[in-house]
């Protein structure tokens, strides 16, 4: 378990996308994109995908965290539990040989709860680790599935998953909505009349108003993707916000991180755009420098 000082590969491996950062000196010299998820690898192939990694960016010790450590993924690694800080990941790193480690997600389990992470928790402990996001406070990484994690002295301490925009890609491709909700999701007057509908709680209804104000002449559905998209991460952020005025903190790409911080002030809040791949690099970066 040596060799990660100076110079590393990071991999952050989700469900449908990878990307790879070569990292020398805790600086990024060297990335790639690409759609080979974990979904998109053969059980048995994930050690081939490694050794092409380290023949395209050198033959480094490679540090892989998301769904590759899933069920799904290379190896099942167990989940951290909440609290947890870099430290406890650290010590949950599953290790494939002296070179190659997995970094466990973290879980939350209670009488009344239970929800799980696996990637995120890089990007928002690295977030601390970088001073990019305070100690203390709510932080949000917007996606497929929506997580709100809060921290605590540097440490996750709870979060809850959203289902957010798995319910539009849902709402997108099936169902009597379906053929209304193809144009492109803008950030304007419809998304934020969205926005506004979706504080209410009666998401089921409001939604089904979609068909309603088109038959009706109300809404054009050049607006209503824009509409349901506003529905959706209104509802997410409302429930989240429950009226509290706070500080936000949202790890995100510049279209996502837009609308979600359209929501955070229409529900009281205060948003703070934070880049989710410098942070996804931080706490690569700070977990190395943790190993011998």
């Amino acid at each position: 378990m040596t060799g990660f000082a100076s110079a590393f590969l990071a991999v952050d491996w989700g469900t449908t996308n990878r990307r790879v950062f070569r990292i020398e000196d805790g600086a990024v010299v060297a990335t790639e994109r690409d759609a080979r998820g974990v979904t998109s690898v053969a059980q048995g192939d994930f050690a081939a995908e490694v050794v092409g990694m380290r023949g395209r960016f050198g033959d480094l010790p490679v540090l892989l965290a998301g769904m590759v450590g899933s069920t799904i993924g290379w190896r099942e690694v167990p989940y951290v539990a909440a609290p947890a800080d870099l430290a406890a990941l650290a010590r949950g790193l599953a290790w494939i040989d002296a070179r190659t480690a997995i970094v466990p997600g973290v879980s939350v389990l209670s009488d009344t709860k239970a929800d799980v992470m696996r990637g995120e928790e890089v990007q928002f402990l690295g977030a601390v680790a970088a001073g990019l996001v305070p100690r203390d406070g709510l932080l949000c990484q917007p996606g497929t599935h929506c997580k709100w994690a809060r921290v605590d002295s540097g440490a996750i301490v709870d979060f809850t998953t959203a289902m957010t925009g798995e319910l539009f890609a849902l709402l997108r491709g099936h169902g009597l909505l379906a053929a209304q909700l193809q144009a492109q999701v803008t950030p304007g007057a419809a998304f934020r009349d969205g926005v506004a509908a979706g504080r209410g709680g009666d998401l089921a209804a409001v939604l089904f108003g979609i068909r309603a104000a088109k038959l009706l002449g109300r809404r054009d559905d050049a607006d209503a993707a824009s509409y349901a998209s506003g529905l959706l991460i209104g509802s997410d952020v409302g429930a989240r916000l429950a009226g509290v005025h706070r500080d936000v903190h949202i790890l995100a790409d510049a279209g996502l991180a837009e609308l979600y911080s359209i929501a955070v002030t229409a529900n009281g809040g205060t948003a703070h755009v934070v880049d989710s791949h410098a942070a996804f690099v931080a706490g690569m970066v700070a977990l190395a420098g943790m190993l011998p």
